[in-house]
C-alpha cells in the first residue's frame, strides 16, 4: 500500500517541470500584485521589469530559470484575477506582519524604478496596502523610504559625470 502512495505522488509530479510553481505558491502571488502595480499607470517600463527581475532573483534566491517560471506564472494570475483580493488574502495567510510590510517596500520600489510615481500606482499600493492591513503611517514611510533611494541613486549618478 505504501508503494501505491509513492507512485501516486511521484505522478502527481513528474510531467511538472523543476522550475514551476504550485498555483498556491505565495510567491506567484507576490509576483502578480507586483506586475499589477506596473500596470497601473497603463505603461510597463523596462526599467520597472528590470527591478521586479531583481528584486524576486534577491529576494527568493532564483536562478534565471526559476525567475522565468516565476514570472510567467505570475503573469498568468495576474491575467485572470479581478482583484488585488485574491492575492493579499493568500499573502496574509503565509507572510507575517513585518514581510507584509516589507512587500510594500518592494512595490514602492517598483513605482519610482521610473523615476516618476503617478496617482494610479499610489492608488493601487494603498489598496494592496488596506487588504494587507499595513497601516497608512507603514505604507507612507515604505514610499519615502523608496524614493530616498532613488534619489540617493540619482545624486550618485550625477556625482559620478
Amino acid at each position: 500500500m505504501f508503494e501505491r502512495f509513492q507512485v501516486f505522488f511521484h505522478n502527481l509530479t513528474a510531467d511538472r517541470p523543476k522550475n514551476s510553481f504550485a498555483p498556491d505558491d505565495p510567491r506567484i502571488a507576490v509576483a502578480a500584485l507586483c506586475m499589477q502595480v506596473m500596470e497601473a499607470d497603463g505603461q510597463i517600463k523596462d526599467s520597472e521589469k528590470k527591478r521586479l527581475r531583481k528584486l524576486l532573483k534577491e529576494q527568493y534566491g532564483l536562478d534565471r530559470k526559476q525567475l522565468d517560471a516565476l514570472i510567467a506564472a505570475g503573469q498568468e494570475a495576474e491575467s485572470s484575477a479581478v482583484d488585488y483580493y485574491r492575492f493579499t488574502s493568500d499573502l496574509k495567510r503565509h507572510l507575517n506582519s513585518e514581510q507584509r510590510v516589507e512587500l510594500i517596500g518592494i512595490l514602492w520600489d517598483i513605482v519610482y524604478a521610473d523615476g516618476e510615481r503617478s496617482e494610479m500606482e499610489d492608488d493601487a499600493i494603498w489598496r494592496i496596502a488596506e487588504l494587507l492591513g499595513i497601516s497608512a503611517r507603514e505604507r507612507i514611510q515604505k514610499r519615502q523610504e523608496a524614493a530616498r533611494r532613488v534619489t540617493d541613486v540619482t545624486v550618485v549618478q550625477d556625482d559620478a559625470d
